[in-house]
Formats: C-alpha cells, structure tokens, sequence
C-alpha cells in the first residue's frame, strides 16, 4: 500500500500517462456506433473457424439476435431519462449543490465525485450510474477550472466495483435458491445456494473493493491535467431549461397543475415499493430502481406537467442507448451462439483459458477471462449463461471454491467495461459527452483495477482460500 501512496503522488508520472492515454483514445478510438460495427465484423470472422459456424448460419444467428435486448434497452433508457429527470427536481438539485460544495478545488472535485461513484455503484449499478453523472455535472457547474472530461470518468469509473457489490447478478445468482436453476447455471458444479457472505461478503472481496475505494480517488485525482490542457466546458452548456410556470386557467391546465394528480399516484406507487421491501429485503433489481426514480421524479416535481417537461428534456441523452443496444444483442448471439460442433466462439475463449490452469492460477485465468469474453457480451446475465457452465465445472475440478470462481467471473465482467462504451451510454447521455472523451483516463482505471485483481485472485490461488 505504501508503494502504491508513493505512486500515486507523482504527479507528473501519472498526467503523463493520462496524457498519453487519452492522445491515443482520441486518435484512435471510433465513434461507438462505429465501434459496434467493428465489433461485428471481429466476432463474425472469428467465429467461422474457431467455433467452426457457417457466414449464412452467423447471419441469421446475428438478424435474430439484434433484437434480443429490447428489453433490456427500454430499462437502460429508462435509467438514463428517469435518472436525469429526477435529478432536475429543485430540491434533489439543492442536495446535489451541497455534496458538490465539498469540491473547492479540480482535484478534490475528481476525488469526491470517484469517491461517491464508488460507494453508490456497490450499492446498486443502476443508481451508482446515474449518481455519479449527476453529481459530476453539478460539480462542473459550481468549480472553476475542473477537466470536465476527466470528472466524467471518474463518475463513470466508480462502475468497476459494481459487481463485487451487493447488486451483483451472479453472486446474487448463485445465492437464489433452486436446486434445477443453479445447476443448469453452473453445468451442475453447483446445487446449493452459496451465501453471500462467502461472495460479496468474503474478505478477500471486501479487500480488493476497500484497497480500490481509497486508491482511485486518489489516482483520478492526480490525473488532473494542467490548467494550460485543461478541457472547462462551458457552464451555459450544462444548465437546464427553465420552465415557464404558467397561470392554470382553464379546466384542463388546472388538472396538469394540480399536485393532488401527482400525489396520487405516487401513493400508489411508494404501497407497491413499501410491500415489495417487505416481501423480498433490500433487492433492487433494476425495473425496482427505475420505479424508484419514476416515483420520487413524480413527487419532487409536484405536478404532471413538471414531470412531462423535465422527462422531455431528458430524452434526448438517449440517442446512443437506442441506436447501439440492437448491434450489441447481435454480438452476444454470434459470440454465444452453439455449432454443429457444440461450440461457441465465447465457450473456445473459456475453455483456452481452462487449459492454460492450475489450482493456483485457474482464479486470475478465469477473471481475465471473463475480461475478454465481456468485452463482446457486456452484460452480466449474458456472461453468466456463457461462462458458468464451463469455468464452474473446471474451477470444481481443479479444487477451486465455485464462490471463487463465481466472483471471479463477476469481477472479469465489471473490469473491462472501463473501454467498453456499452455501459458508459447512460452516463455520457446525462453529461452530453461521447466516449472517446473519457476512454482515455478510463484505461489508468483498467490498469490499476488489473493490478489489484490480479493480485488478490493469485493471493487467492496461492493460499487455497476456499
């Protein structure tokens, strides 16, 4: 840890490799539409010989498959608008502007906004997106002379943690109950529910999440360019549009002011959510986050036709998510889709990485792995049906705990979105920026998130923690 402190404060060590990181992010790095495209291309032509499919076979698995996360699209859609439009509620905006005064200076701003990321990504991805987004561009508002790219980032970079916390879909997974489900899941390595407390809750994993949570902040931090190089987005640019509150005189423009509209609902709505905690604890799944943010959105603008507008105006971030999300269903289905041989190019992945194993290094073989295998299948519940039944098995075999392996493939999964502009959408809609303007320090957030991975899971291996 001293070492890493000792690191950290050489400031010109790291804006140099910043620098150079966000140059060739930006020299290289396409549009993502363009990137989904290349994508498309690489998975299609390797998987003619390594999971020996046919081009006419790969065009129809990819033309079923663009519209496999339809729904799934909706529900990010609906994160970004909903998440925005709450925020634009005057007194969330009042909250947001105290959490932002604590930044008084450009570093402190990038620490607080990596800090509060983190903390609300381990909590709930869904939420800690949104947060931090927000928060980022309430800072930009308030705090003269911060890199508003570099703020971005390190909102986005708070993502890295997600599935190492408590709404991570595969340690959840492995903790729901059903013996056929598990089973199916894991290729029959397991049959029991693994409790959360020897995943999510395991030291190991709090370790790798603490050492992450005091260092990044640190390092976004020192990343701040100098203020000759410094990107200031223009304040104007950030602020909302006002709404016109008009004198309701007619009978229809009373109903559209009337507060007792919105509260009715909302009534509604806060029943459903009060009965749903009760009944299942704290599970915030995310169609449970998005109701959450549409009902306090709908009472913290206290009329309908606030919400309308604010909801208006949020949906334009959206653009990316509705365009992009078909093309990544049409990748997952070519990587995940079975031969005639009875392979897929994401199984040759995994199980390459399986012979390649020992006890000792199946835990960081089976993290890199996953690693790889998401950066063409971003999605948690997608990688899990990929990988599970291949790398749970093996992992049994060599000895390895399946809450090892489990978690392993949960942290693979969260590691790679840092140059996967999949994930980044939601966010950079709310800030109005593209991907190739925080990719660049996002890969300083890979590199250090390999570092500490890599070495807990080899820690892991060499001492045969179960």
């Amino acid at each position: 840890m001293g070492d890493i402190f000792a690191l950290v404060r050489r400031n010109n060590m790291f804006k140099k490799l910043s620098n150079g990181c966000v140059a060739l992010v930006n020299r290289f790095l396409p549009d993502p539409f363009i990137f989904c495209i290349i994508l498309t291309a690489l998975v299609f032509v390797a998987a003619i010989p390594l999971a020996k499919q046919t081009p006419m076979n790969l065009v129809t698995v990819w033309g079923n498959g663009v519209w496999g996360l339809l729904a799934f699209s909706m529900q990010m859609a609906l994160v970004l608008v909903l998440g925005s439009a709450f925020a634009n509620a005057p007194a969330i905006k009042k909250i947001l502007q105290t959490i932002a005064s604590a930044a008084t200076t450009p570093t402190k701003g990038i620490f607080v906004v990596t800090f509060v990321s983190l903390i609300a990504c381990w909590i709930n991805w869904g939420f800690g997106l949104v947060v931090g987004a927000i928060l980022a561009k309430e800072i930009a508002k308030q705090l003269d002379g911060v890199d508003y790219r570099l703020l971005v980032a390190s909102a986005y970079s708070g993502f890295v943690v997600w599935h190492a916390g408590i709404s991570g879909s595969i340690p959840l997974a492995l903790a729901t109950p059903g013996k056929d489900a598990l089973a199916l899941a894991t290729g029959g390595a397991v049959t029991e529910p693994i409790a959360t407390s020897n995943t999510i809750f395991a030291p190991y994993n709090l370790v790798m999440c603490l050492i992450i949570l005091i260092c990044l902040p640190l390092i976004n931090s020192k990343m701040h360019p100098d203020k000759e190089n410094t990107f200031c987005i223009d304040k104007t640019l950030l602020k909302e549009l006002e709404v016109e509150n008009k004198v309701a005189v007619t009978p229809a423009e009373k109903i559209e002011n009337s507060m007792a509209m919105s509260m009715i609902i909302a009534a509604v709505g806060v029943v459903f959510l009060v009965n749903y905690f009760i009944n299942n604890g704290f599970n915030l799944s995310l169609n449970i986050v998005n109701l959450i943010f549409l009902i306090a959105g709908i009472i913290f603008h206290k009329t309908p036709i606030n919400y309308v507008n604010a909801i208006a105006q949020a949906s334009g971030g959206a653009a990316g998510i509705l365009l992009q999300f078909p093309f990544y269903g049409g990748i997952m289905a070519i990587m995940t889709a079975v031969s005639p041989a009875g392979i897929s190019l994401a199984g040759v992945i995994s199980n390459w990485f399986v012979s390649i194993s020992t006890d000792v290094t199946f835990p960081l073989f089976t993290f890199l792995s996953a690693g790889v295998v998401n950066f063409f299948v971003p999605s948690g519940g997608g990688q899990w049906a990929v990988q599970g039944p291949i790398m749970m098995p093996a992992g049994l075999e060599l000895g390895v705990s399946p809450a090892i392996t489990g978690m392993a493939i949960a942290w693979g999964d969260a590691w790679t979105n840092m140059i996967q502009p999949f994930w980044a959408l939601p966010a950079l809609g709310i800030a109005g920026l593209s991907a190739r303007d925080i990719m660049g320090y996002c890969l300083i957030t890979l590199f250090f998130t390999a570092f500490v991975v890599c070495g807990g899971f080899l820690i892991v291996g060499i001492l045969g923690i179960a």
